[in-house]
């Protein structure tokens, strides 16, 4: 297999991972709640304060947040993205010692240019 297919593989293999675990989360997720109420409610353990409400909030948004990364964020700042954005940052740089060289090269110039010549002889 050559380089690019490996990486392509690679990639795919990394994204099918991060999407399992994704799923897996949201079922232990969704089972988690289901026993966290049953906890509260049927073994009667502090039913009066429904604490599994805010377990179950805390879970859920921790969820939310594992699902934006791996469905929104990952899906258009990948290896392609980052790729482009280091062939911009590679030709700003370039741009930017390509306007220093010109710039100190002008000032070798100007400063040559401006030297009296030596007309002093021995």
């Amino acid at each position: 297999m050559e380089k690019n297919q490996q990486e392509l593989y690679e990639y795919a293999r990394k994204r099918v991972k991060q999407k399992k675990r994704v799923y897996t989360h949201f079922i232990f997720f969704f089972i988690g709640s289901i026993f966290l109420f049953i906890i509260n409610k049927w073994l009667n353990v502090q039913e009066e304060y429904d604490w599994y409400l805010w377990a179950i909030t805390a879970w859920g948004f921790l969820f939310v947040l594992h699902f934006i990364k791996v469905f929104v964020t990952e899906s258009f700042i990948n290896k392609k993205w980052e790729q482009e954005q280091i062939e911009k940052l590679v030709a700003r740089q370039e741009r930017r010692i390509e306007q220093l060289e010109k710039k100190l090269e002008k000032e070798n110039n100007n400063t040559a240019n401006n030297q009296p010549e030596d007309t002093t002889t021995l």
